[in-house]
């Protein structure tokens, strides 16, 4: 899977999973444009490791829930380049805290940044890919449909984002442009560890039927799977990746045990 002469965005692209999102891309030839908010020297680390793999490297601060700041991204990628081949739209943020203690302001935070940031992305992406075909791929959660605590505006962003990955992908689909997303289980990042630190402390994160919890190359794998034509015909899905998880019945496990 050659992904030679194209240009990926990867939004959040300085660490965590979309650090190995972008990393992977690189690998199979993309040049990559990182976004990042906070994390300067991350972000920064990140493009020296790209561009070891022989791969060019650009790095762009913006905050993706201001709209403005997305305009501005995405002018600078026009006037620089003329073009974009893949959008990752993977930056987010949230607010832990029990549905009951949501207030207007969190839940804005949260929709604006895991949700509506990845319909403006996309619009403005698709403007950059016409005549090119594209990839737009959105990372999703397991949150999106299972219910944890303190999880829940995230939850709820995260299915408003697969809905919207749906209906982008038949719109832009007469544009050659596919759309999907990717939603992980349990992957050990830093929002792992803001969401369930008590879990974690306390060794309570359930093991896959795998035999592992996922990887951030997990995720980068099926990302750039998505990304290459041998995914031409993948359009509007949310492919999960969670070493069968979401499928578990630890009942199972307890019986097997005994």
């Amino acid at each position: 899977m050659s992904l030679e002469g194209k240009l990926a965005l990867v939004t959040g692209g300085g660490r965590g999973i979309g650090r190995a999102i972008a990393l992977k891309l690189a690998s199979q030839g993309a040049d990559i444009v990182i976004n990042f908010f906070r994390r300067r020297d991350t972000a920064e680390q990140t493009a020296k490791e790209i561009e070891a793999l022989g791969a060019k490297a650009e790095i762009f601060r913006a905050n993706v829930g201001d709209p403005a700041k997305i305009d501005e991204m995405f002018d600078m990628i026009g006037n620089k380049f003329g073009h974009l081949d893949i959008l990752i739209s993977n930056a987010a943020s949230g607010v832990g805290r029990p549905v009951m203690d949501i207030d207007v302001k969190a839940w804005q935070w949260t929709m604006d940044i895991n949700t509506r940031a990845c319909l403006l992305c996309s619009q403005r992406a698709a403007r950059l890919m016409e005549g090119r075909g594209g990839k737009i791929v959105s990372l999703s959660s397991l949150g999106s449909f299972l219910v944890w605590p303190t999880y829940a505006v995230v939850g709820v962003s995260k299915a408003a984002l697969e809905a919207l990955t749906r209906y982008l992908a038949i719109e832009l689909a007469p544009r050659g442009i596919c759309v999907n997303a990717v939603a992980a289980s349990f992957v050990e990042t830093e929002a792992l560890r803001f969401y369930f630190e008590e879990q974690l402390g306390k060794g309570n994160l359930p093991i896959t039927p795998a035999g592992r919890m996922v990887a951030t190359e997990d995720i980068a794998n099926v990302v750039a799977f998505l990304c290459s034509e041998e995914a031409f015909m993948i359009r509007g899905q949310t492919i999960i990746v969670d070493g069968g998880f979401s499928l578990y019945n630890p009942l199972f496990a307890r019986e097997r045990k005994d």
